[in-house]
Parts: structure tokens; C-alpha cells; sequence
């Protein structure tokens, strides 16, 4: 699993602009910007969609008040599931998401997660990390993916 002082590998996400579908690359995303980048098991799923994105969501101003450029959550979901999640979140202009369809992203860090036995196929493990400039400052992964608790926005806050 990626750690802090790791850079991030350049790996492309899919997110939705005005303009539709859009590869952006990590590279690109993180040069020069702090950010939490936030995963998740699934948009949707309970623990994601009613605990862990609303608290970034309402925390989106304070978070920047502290420096952070952006806040970003990425999942083993296409993109239109993440758009869709999106606008239903209420999210948009303080929240970016990044599809991470095929799990590429998930597996290049070493947070791939197989819940297959539960329907789900590969996912990424649920963490949050502050990235400064594609470096990995800190990053809280949780023992249990269906809680969020040293990866919600209290505990990140916290930490900036």
C-alpha cells in the first residue's frame, strides 16, 4: 500500500466536465496542489454515500480555509455512477470525482480490495490522504471498509 513520502504513480481517471467525459491523469491533477483524495468502496453504498461523502461535502469550506486546493473521491465505479452520485450529493464545486472504472488506480497504490464474495468485484479500500505537489503526506486507511472513522473529514481536518 502506497505511504507517506511515496509519489503518486501517473495513472489516468475518468471524471465528467460540461464538455462530457474527460481522462485527466494524476500527474496533471496533483502538480503544484494540496488535496485530500479521498476512496471509497462504492458510490452509493451506505456507509459511503450517508456518512463518509456528506462529511466532506459540509466540510469542503474548511478544508480550504486550511490550504487545500481540492477534494477529490475516487472509486471502483465508472463515470457515470460518479457523475450521478455527484448531483445527488449535492457536491458539485466542492467536491471533484474520479472514476477509477477498471480498478487500475486502486491496484497501482495497493488498495485494491476483493469483495467479490459480497457482488462487488474489485474495489479500493476506503482511506483519505492529504498530497501535496503528487506526494503522499499522510494517508488513514480503515481496518473496516464499511466504517469511516480516521478517514472521515473530522479526522482530516485534524490533521492540517
Amino acid at each position: 500500500m502506497i505511504a507517506a513520502g511515496d509519489k503518486l504513480p501517473d495513472v489516468k481517471f475518468k471524471t465528467m466536465t460540461a464538455d462530457g467525459v474527460k481522462e485527466v491523469s494524476t500527474g496533471e491533477l496533483f502538480a503544484g496542489k494540496k488535496a485530500i483524495l479521498v476512496a471509497v468502496p462504492g458510490a452509493f453504498t451506505p456507509t459511503c454515500d450517508k456518512n463518509h461523502l456528506p462529511g466532506f461535502v459540509n466540510s469542503a469550506d474548511a478544508l480550504k480555509a486550511k490550504g487545500v486546493d481540492f477534494i477529490a473521491f475516487t472509486s471502483v465505479n465508472d463515470v457515470f455512477v460518479m457523475n450521478a452520485w455527484e448531483k445527488s450529493a449535492n457536491a458539485s464545486g466542492k467536491v471533484l470525482f474520479l472514476a477509477d472504472g477498471s480498478a487500475v488506480f486502486a491496484k497501482a497504490i495497493g488498495a485494491d480490495l476483493d469483495l467479490t464474495a459480497g457482488g462487488l468485484g474489485i474495489r479500493s479500500t476506503r482511506y483519505a490522504a492529504i498530497i501535496e505537489d503528487g506526494v503522499v503526506k499522510t494517508i488513514d486507511v480503515e481496518e473496516n471498509p464499511g466504517q469511516a472513522t480516521c478517514s472521515a473529514a473530522p479526522s482530516i481536518l485534524e490533521k492540517l
